[in-house]
């Protein structure tokens, strides 16, 4: 699979490498380390933009040295331009599996060049996104799998699925399915057919625990599961369920609907990237797990 690696001279985007680096991975995979350095618009300063470039060589160098010392094959880039575009744009171009990005999570906000960024790449990508919030390190994880039944749902449970984790680590499938039974009961609906539309949710959401249970068993992954009770939003549900549980990484799927007009993060998957206390994994489709070389 290829890694597409983005990062900054904070302190995040060195806890991501090193995160990276520590974890088991595919056999094959390769890793691109980028960062992207703007233009000076409005004047020149050929000598100014020789050390932003120089800086940036730097940072890449210095994020790439932890993969190629834990055996990656890794390129290193300097791109020029807006971030959120220039990202964009290299992980499509490049035909990227994953976009990692390490977030500043202390502040309570994604910090990442001049801000604002991973979020962009959350909603734009046309790849998978990680978005790192988590100590670097080897040991076990502790992975919390949202799933609705949804194809882009069981898009996830499959990338979770074809990769190597630590040894240790413990899954956990939550299934969050949006109730269909209406918040301000109109005076048409009986109790019957209201417990009726009840136990279908709850049907709904044990059929989607079974089909990621059966996706995951072929791979060895035994997972406990939880439904939880549709007495808020998805969002909320999986965002609670992680804090509870001390998750280190939420991995959820998405439909992967894109546009610059897309102005706020309307998108369950979206929205806990932005708000989880942890590390995030955006799936768009299915990880590539066979060896593959960077352009």
């Amino acid at each position: 699979m290829k890694i597409l690696l983005a990062v900054d001279s904070s302190p995040a985007s060195v806890s991501a490498a090193r995160d990276i680096a520590a974890r088991p991975w595919p056999s094959g995979t390769t890793a691109q380390v980028v960062t992207v350095v703007e233009p000076l618009l409005g004047w020149s300063s050929p000598q100014l933009e020789e050390a932003l470039h120089r800086s940036g060589e730097q940072t890449v160098e210095n994020a790439a040295d932890y993969l190629r010392a834990a055996g990656f094959q890794t390129g290193t880039a300097v791109l020029e331009g807006d971030p959120k575009t220039a990202l964009v744009n290299a992980a499509e171009e490049g035909d990227v599996d994953l976009i990692v990005i390490g977030a500043n999570s202390t502040r309570g906000v994604m910090q990442f060049l001049l801000g604002g960024v991973a979020r962009a790449v959350a909603r734009l990508a046309p790849c998978s996104v990680e978005i790192v919030r988590r100590n670097p390190g080897p040991e076990p994880l502790s992975i919390l799998i949202a799933t609705d039944g949804s194809d882009c749902s069981n898009a996830a449970v499959r990338s979770v699925a074809g990769r190597p984790w630590p040894d240790g680590t413990e899954f956990r499938i939550l299934s969050a399915v949006e109730p269909t039974s209406p918040l301000l009961h109109p005076h048409y609906f009986s109790e019957q057919a209201l417990e009726e539309l009840r136990g279908k949710d709850m049907q709904r959401a044990q059929a989607a625990i079974s089909t990621a249970e059966r996706i995951l068993c072929p791979a060895g992954i035994r997972a406990s599961t939880t439904v939880a009770v549709p007495c808020a939003t998805a969002k909320e549900l999986i965002l609670s369920e992680a804090a509870e549980w001390n998750a280190d990484m939420i991995v959820v799927g998405s439909h992967g609907r894109r546009g610059f007009n897309r102005l706020l993060l309307g998108s369950v998957s979206e929205a806990v990237a932005l708000h989880a206390q942890c590390s995030v994994e955006i799936i768009r489709r299915p990880i590539q797990s066979s060896a593959v070389r960077l352009p």
